[in-house]
C-alpha cells in the first residue's frame, strides 16, 4: 500500500505508479539511472544537413554514402601512414558502394583470401572508430541480425590484445573460410555509414527538376534517423497526392515543361495517355510556339519533331487547365489577397492584349480553344474529364501515397533541434522588419504561430474526410503554400508563370522576394527570429534552404554574422550554372559545425570504376569551447527528465510512498 503520509501530489503519484510498473524495484530503477547518466556523458552524435535535392538521386546517394566527406576524413585519419592515397580512395569507394566495388575488383583479379583478410581488418578498425561515441546497445541495434554477435565481438575485441589475438584472427579467418567474406564486408560498410552520421535533416525540396525523387524517398525510408522540413516542391506533390486538381495540373505542367516525366510514369505508374489524347485532339491546330518543352542531353537528339509537337500540345493543354483552376481558387479564397493573380478575364481577345495593374501588354498567344471569354475559369466537359482521370491516378498510385504518408509522418514546416531552427523558405516579414501577419482561417497570426497553424492546416488536406469542407480548405491551403503571396515556403510576392508564357516584357516576370531575404543578413534580426521559436544563445542558428547561393559571384552561404546558414547551393543541375557549385551540406558534430561545398557529381559509374569522389571544400565556421556531450542536446534534456523522474521514484520507494514489486 502507498504511504498515506506521502507529500506527493495526486498527479505525481499517478506518474510514479506508471513508472513503478516499468521499473518495479530499486535495483532496476538504479541500474537505469546509471545507464542514462553514462549515455548523457557520451559525445553528441553527428548531424548531417541537406537541402534542395530536386530529384538528383545519384548525387544524393553519393553524398549520403560519403556523409559529406566524413567517411573519407575517417579513412585518411586512420590509414594515412599505412595506405597509399589511391588505396584509401579504393577503400572509400568500397564503403560507399560495397557490392558494386567488389564486383569491379573481382573482375580485375584483385579479390582473394588475402584481400578479404586485410580489408576486413581495416573495416573493423574503421567501424570501431565511428562507433566509439555510441553505447554498445545502440551499436548492437544497428547490426544485421545474421552477423550481430560476430561484429559485436570484433568491435569490442582488439586484435592488439595479446590474450585475444588468436581469437580475433580466428573469427576473421573463419568468415573467409565459410565463404561469407563479401556479405560480411557489405554488413561492415553499411554499419560504418550508419554510425558515421547519427541523424539526417532534409531541409526541403526533394521533388522536381531531376527525374528520380521517388528513388530519393526510397533511400530516405531506409535511413535510420531522418526528419524533413517541407519545401514548396514537396507540398506541391503532397497536394497532388491528396487529390487537389490544381496541384495535379501544376505537377504535370512543370514536369512536361522540363521533360521530367520518368518519376510520374515509371516511378509512380501514372499514365499520361488521357492528357495526350485530349491534347492531340483539342490542340491539334493550335499555336504552341510558347510551349516548347526544354530538352537537354540525349533527349534533345532523340526526340522527333512529332514528339516535340505532342509535348508542346500536352504542356499547353494542362497549363490552360491550371490557369483556370488557379483562378477558381483565387476567387474562392479572397482571404489569400491574390485577386490580381486571376488573369484570364483580363484578356482582350480583339486587341490581343491583357491589362495587369494599370498597364496594358501585348499577348504573345491568344489561341485558347477551351477558354470561353464570357466565363474564362470554367473547365470544358473534356477538360473536367481529363483532370479528374489524372487526379484519380495520383490518388491511386500506391507508391506515391506511401511516399506522401512518409513526408507527413517525418516532416513539418520547421524544426528546432539542438539550438538550430530549420526551415526551407523564410519567416515572412514586412518591409519595416516586423513579422508579417496573415489572416487566414479567421484569426491573425504571425511568426511561429502562423507556421504552427499552416502545418496543422496542411495535414487536413490529406487526413480529413474526403469531400469535407476541412479537406477542401486544406488542399486550397497547400496550393497557397506552393504559390501564395509571401507563403513561408515560397517567399515571393507572386509566381509569374502566366507572364512568362504570354508576355514578352520581362519586367512582368519579376517575382519579388519577401523582405526576409534582405533582413537575414542582420545578426539582430536572426536572433529575433530564433527567439520567436524559443532559441537563445551563442550557438543557435537558422539553417535555411530554397534560394541557391551564387557562389561563383562570391556570395557566402553564411549570413547574419554566422547566425544563419543557407545550404541550397545547387544539387539540381539546372541551378549549377547560376550557383557555380553542386550544393552545400552542413555537418554538426561534437566539436564543430562545418559547411561543405560540393562540385558536380560525375556519376555512379565513375565513382565505382575510377574511385571518383565528389570533390568538396570544407569550412569549419564554428568550434565548440568544449566537446559537446549528449547532456548538452535536446536528447540530453529528455534524458535528464527521465533521470529526475527515476530519482523521484527511488525516493518514493525509500519512503514507502510507492512500494516495490519483487514478483515482477
Amino acid at each position: 500500500m502507498d504511504n498515506p503520509k506521502t507529500t506527493h501530489t495526486k498527479e505525481q503519484l499517478k506518474i510514479l505508479r506508471l513508472l513503478a510498473a516499468e521499473y518495479p524495484s530499486i535495483a532496476l530503477a538504479s541500474a537505469t539511472l546509471v545507464n542514462l547518466n553514462a549515455l548523457s556523458n557520451l559525445p553528441k552524435g553527428t548531424e548531417h544537413f541537406m537541402s534542395d535535392l530536386h530529384g538528383e538521386a545519384e548525387a544524393f546517394e553519393h553524398i549520403l554514402n560519403n556523409c559529406s566527406g566524413v567517411i573519407r576524413e575517417k579513412v585518411d585519419t586512420l590509414f594515412y601512414r599505412t595506405m597509399s592515397e589511391e588505396s584509401r580512395r579504393t577503400l572509400c569507394t568500397l564503403i560507399y558502394y560495397p557490392t558494386e566495388k567488389m564486383e569491379e575488383l573481382r573482375g580485375g583479379g584483385v579479390v582473394g583470401p588475402e584481400w578479404y583478410r586485410i580489408t576486413l581488418y581495416r573495416l573493423v578498425d574503421l567501424a570501431r572508430s565511428v562507433a566509439s561515441k555510441y553505447t554498445r546497445a545502440k551499436v548492437r541495434e544497428a547490426l544485421p541480425a545474421d552477423y550481430q554477435y560476430i561484429i559485436d565481438e570484433l568491435l569490442h575485441t582488439s586484435g592488439e590484445e595479446h590474450d585475444k589475438q588468436e581469437y580475433y584472427r580466428n573469427i576473421i579467418d573463419t568468415v573467409i573460410e565459410v565463404g561469407q567474406s563479401e556479405a560480411f564486408i557489405v554488413a561492415l560498410c553499411n554499419l560504418i555509414k550508419r554510425m558515421a552520421v547519427d541523424r539526417l535533416h532534409v531541409v526541403g525540396d526533394i521533388y522536381d527538376r531531376g527525374n528520380h525523387a521517388d528513388r530519393i524517398l526510397d533511400m530516405l525510408r531506409e535511413h535510420h534517423h531522418v526528419d524533413i522540413q517541407w519545401g514548396n516542391h514537396d507540398v506541391l506533390w503532397m497536394g497532388a497526392a491528396s487529390g487537389s486538381r490544381t496541384l495535379v495540373a501544376t505537377v504535370l505542367s512543370n514536369s512536361i515543361r522540363y521533360n521530367n516525366l520518368d518519376v510520374i510514369e515509371t516511378g509512380y505508374g501514372i499514365s499520361l495517355r488521357p492528357l495526350s489524347i485530349f491534347a492531340n485532339e483539342v490542340y491539334k491546330d493550335c499555336d504552341t510556339e510558347q510551349f516548347k518543352v526544354k530538352l537537354t542531353g540525349s533527349d534533345a537528339d532523340q526526340y522527333t519533331e512529332k514528339d516535340k509537337l505532342l509535348s508542346a500540345r500536352m504542356y499547353k493543354a494542362i497549363t490552360m487547365i491550371l490557369f483556370k483552376l488557379e483562378g477558381q481558387k483565387v476567387l474562392r479564397r479572397p482571404e489569400y489577397g491574390m485577386e490580381d493573380r486571376a488573369l484570364l478575364h483580363r484578356i482582350d481577345y480583339e486587341t490581343k492584349t491583357i491589362t495587369i495593374g494599370d498597364k496594358v501588354y501585348d499577348m504573345l498567344d491568344c489561341d485558347f480553344p477551351t477558354v470561353d471569354p464570357a466565363n474564362p475559369y470554367e473547365l470544358t466537359e473534356e477538360e473536367n474529364t481529363v483532370i479528374n482521370q489524372l487526379t484519380d491516378s495520383f490518388r491511386h498510385s500506391e507508391k506515391l501515397q506511401k511516399h506522401t504518408r512518409y513526408l507527413y509522418s517525418k516532416g513539418g514546416l520547421y524544426k528546432t533541434i539542438n539550438g538550430n531552427l530549420l526551415f526551407h523558405g523564410c519567416i515572412p516579414m514586412n518591409a519595416d522588419g516586423s513579422l508579417m501577419t496573415f489572416t487566414i482561417g479567421g484569426k491573425e497570426r504571425s511568426g511561429k504561430r502562423f507556421l504552427d497553424y499552416a502545418e496543422k492546416t496542411a495535414r487536413k488536406a490529406y487526413y480529413d474526410k474526403r469531400g469535407s469542407e476541412e479537406r477542401q480548405f486544406g488542399m486550397d491551403f497547400l496550393w497557397w503554400l506552393w504559390a501564395g503571396r509571401n507563403s513561408p515556403i515560397f517567399g515571393r510576392d507572386r509566381m509569374t508563370t502566366f507572364e512568362r508564357r504570354f508576355i514578352a516584357d520581362k519586367d512582368t516576370w519579376a517575382e519579388p522576394k519577401n523582405p526576409y531575404y534582405t533582413y537575414y543578413q542582420d545578426p539582430a534580426v536572426c536572433e529575433m527570429l530564433l527567439k520567436e521559436f524559443g532559441l537563445e544563445g551563442e550557438h543557435c542558428h537558422i539553417i535555411n534552404g530554397h534560394v541557391p547561393v551564387k557562389a561563383k559571384k562570391g556570395e557566402s552561404p553564411i549570413k547574419g554574422g554566422g547566425k544563419l546558414i543557407v545550404i541550397d547551393g545547387g544539387f539540381s543541375r539546372a541551378y549549377q550554372s547560376t550557383s557555380g557549385i553542386a550544393g552545400y551540406t552542413l555537418i554538426f558534430n561534437s566539436r564543430h559545425m562545418r559547411i561543405v561545398s560540393h562540385q558536380p557529381f560525375a556519376g555512379k559509374w565513375n565513382a565505382v570504376h575510377k574511385n571518383d569522389d565528389i570533390e568538396n571544400d570544407s569550412d569549419i565556421f564554428e568550434k565548440m569551447e568544449t566537446r559537446m556531450r549528449v547532456s548538452m542536446t535536446d536528447e540530453g534534456s529528455e534524458l535528464q527528465t527521465r533521470v529526475d523522474d527515476l530519482m523521484m521514484l527511488l525516493e518514493a520507494y525509500r519512503t514507502g510512498a510507492v512500494t516495490e514489486d519483487h514478483k515482477s
